[in-house]
């Protein structure tokens, strides 16, 4: 065979192989577009066979594999303990991290990782599975910070974790003191008093700071005033004197007005806006 005619078949081979690639991407969005009609309407089980399809016939396909992740993600029921949402908690898991390998800085697949992890941390448990799910929460939110500075949701989550892990330690000291919920502190015990600030004191100040860092993103972020209320309020427990008890309370019923007040701001003007839409939709 001449180098001519080799040459001809080669491209031939290739511009096959080439059209054969063509098809099956088409194939892969049309199966996207399916599983997207089905997500939309909750047919989750349909959505997934879609965008299973659409990964096998084009791997590189991210926006499917995302699809694909989500969907399995959305069937998951936080403290169910059935095989079916382990599964599906897991199977989610392993597409976001198939995401990642190929977009190690998604953003989206970082936040749905956290999220699952927190999630999964919810519901009846041990207490140390429970922690252990948090501390997996707050590494994928961490990335996330890490990725993306102005990500609020990851500063604001990992004050809310700071919490979910103090609080019950608080509170179960409280209770081996004969302490009650609304009894005024600091803790009565000075020597648990010094034992818990050891223990807890930085990661409290870390919690704080990450809910501060998501209030400079957002300034009207209102859940993230609700938690540095209640990690002020709880951090008081700490502090040695009434006197410095008593300032720090001030402070946390500082931010109670605060979120009060940027609740109610907010309110207004999404009365305004939807006011001026009506008398737009009216003309």
């Amino acid at each position: 065979m001449s180098n001519v005619r080799t040459m001809a078949l080669i491209s031939a081979v290739g511009a096959l192989a080439l059209l054969s690639t063509g098809c099956e991407k088409l194939k892969a969005r049309d199966n996207l577009n399916k599983g997207v009609q089905a997500f939309k309407t909750a047919k989750y089980n349909i959505a997934v066979e879609h965008f299973k399809k659409a990964t096998e016939l084009d791997p590189e396909f991210i926006n499917a594999r995302i699809y694909l992740a989500t969907a399995y993600m959305s069937q998951y029921i936080p403290g169910a303990d059935s095989p079916e949402n382990m599964q599906n908690a897991k199977a989610a898991e392993t597409e976001f991290l198939k995401v990642l390998e190929k977009e190690p800085n998604n953003t989206l697949a970082i936040e749905s990782l956290a999220s699952l992890h927190y999630n999964q941390a919810q519901g009846n448990q041990p207490l140390e599975q429970k922690l252990k799910k948090l501390d997996e929460a707050a590494q994928w939110y961490s990335k996330l910070a890490s990725v993306d500075p102005n990500a609020k949701t990851a500063f604001y989550s990992l004050g809310v974790i700071t919490w979910a892990k103090w609080y019950p330690r608080l509170m179960e000291s409280r209770r081996d003191m004969g302490m009650k919920p609304e009894d005024p502190g600091p803790l009565k015990d000075k020597k648990v008093r010094e034992k818990m600030r050891t223990e807890w004191l930085a990661t409290i100040d870390k919690g704080v700071e990450n809910l501060e860092k998501a209030l400079k993103v957002d300034p009207e972020y209102d859940e993230a005033m609700a938690y540095l209320n209640l990690l002020h309020r709880e951090r008081a427990d700490l502090l040695d004197s009434p006197d410095e008890y008593r300032k720090e309370v001030e402070t946390a019923d500082n931010f109670v007005q605060k979120a009060l007040d940027t609740k109610k701001i907010k309110a207004e003007r999404a009365a305004h806006l939807a006011a001026k839409g009506g008398i737009k939709a009216d003309k």
